[in-house]
């Protein structure tokens, strides 16, 4: 995966965990992959702080937001023209914040 990736996106980089069976491939040692720092970064640091420094935590929550999204609303838009479906997810996100506004306990300390 992370060769495909760079194969057509060069300057993207890849967030996505190696597996826990994973090892390091045969040039670690002198040319290191982003699939290789990610493996050292794990082994040196633990895989939660690996998850915090690389932003997979964030990813994590937007994955979570879309699919949230799509259950409440729907994932087809409704709308033909790119000025109207602007208009209809912004109208969606409105609705599922309020919504979301609506179900979050409000919390006082007492002491």
């Amino acid at each position: 995966m992370y060769g495909s990736v760079a194969e057509r996106h060069p300057e993207a980089h890849v967030i996505v965990p190696p597996r826990s069976t994973a090892v390091p491939s045969d040039m670690a040692e002198s040319t290191s992959t982003e699939r290789d720092r990610h493996l050292h970064g794990i082994a040196e640091h633990g895989r939660v702080a690996w998850q915090k420094r690389s932003g997979y935590t964030r990813r994590a929550l937007v994955e979570t937001a879309i699919s949230r999204f799509k259950r409440v609303i729907g994932d087809a838009l409704r709308s033909r023209t790119d000025q109207r479906r602007a208009t209809e997810i912004s109208i969606a996100i409105h609705a599922l914040n309020r919504m979301l506004e609506l179900g979050r306990p409000t919390s006082v300390r007492i002491a």
